[in-house]
C-alpha cells in the first residue's frame, strides 16, 4: 500500500526544498508520495522541472496560506 510523506519546507530557500525531497524520495518505496511544503516560489516550477528529468511522477501542486504543497510519486 502505497504511503504519503510530508516535508516541511517552509523557510528554507533554494535548493532547499528539492534537496530535502530528493532525499525522501531515496528512501520512499515506488508508488509512495511525498508532499513538500514551501514558501519559496521558485520550489513551484523547480520541482516538476527535475521530476520530470529523472523520471518520477508530479501529482500536483496546491497554494496554501502564504506557501505551496508540491506532491510527487516515486516511479523507480
Amino acid at each position: 500500500m502505497a504511503e504519503r510523506q510530508t516535508i516541511d519546507a517552509r523557510g528554507a530557500f533554494c535548493p532547499g526544498p528539492l534537496m530535502e525531497l530528493i532525499a525522501a524520495l531515496k528512501l520512499a518505496a515506488i508508488g509512495d508520495e511525498v508532499e513538500i511544503l514551501s514558501s519559496d516560489k521558485g520550489s513551484v516550477t523547480d520541482i516538476p522541472a527535475w521530476v520530470a528529468k529523472v523520471g518520477h511522477t508530479y501529482v500536483g501542486t496546491t497554494e496554501l496560506n502564504g506557501h505551496w504543497a508540491v506532491v510527487v510519486r516515486k516511479a523507480k
